[in-house]
């Protein structure tokens, strides 16, 4: 299993496919010539997620400005991810990644820490891709609000 620190800034993102918000399978080198933001979050509808989510949401038409798009990846299951898409009007691809087998790949699985109790499970992260499938930013265990503007900005450089 590779760890977080295994990706860098200049490696080739780990191709994958899941299933998205609508059943449908979603590639990320469906996303070649567009950069992509490609953000890991743990539960739908959990106020740190729906910050997160709706940051992006907020940020979207600068986003596409500099030619990208967002996908967020969670274990949720489709109808989980088609309900918080719709009740927060979400512009973008929410992926299932039920066996977190793509979390693994990218390293952010891992011990987390709630009330004392260890478990397992996604940590916020997210990672900037360029037009050609490049790393250009790697953000693990970023905060839901640090996200939106870390992307941001490493979208302007890129």
């Amino acid at each position: 299993m590779m760890t977080a620190h295994s990706l860098e800034v200049g490696q080739s993102a780990p191709d994958f496919e899941l299933p998205g918000d609508h059943g449908d399978m979603v590639k990320l080198s469906d996303f070649r010539g567009k950069q992509v933001i490609l953000y890991f979050y743990p539960k739908d509808d959990t106020s740190g997620c729906t910050t997160q989510a709706c940051g992006f949401r907020d940020t979207y038409t600068d986003i596409e400005a500099h030619n990208a798009v967002v996908i967020g990846i969670s274990p949720d299951g489709v109808e989980s991810h088609q309900a918080f898409k719709t009740k927060h009007r979400l512009p973008f691809h929410l992926l299932v990644d039920a066996d977190h087998a793509v979390a693994e790949t990218y390293g952010v699985w891992g011990e987390k820490k709630m009330y004392g109790k260890s478990y397992m499970g996604i940590i916020r992260s997210h990672f900037i891709i360029g037009e050609d499938g490049t790393l250009l930013d790697v953000q693990v265990k970023v905060s839901p609000a640090d996200s939106i503007k870390r992307a941001l900005k490493a979208l302007q450089k890129g």
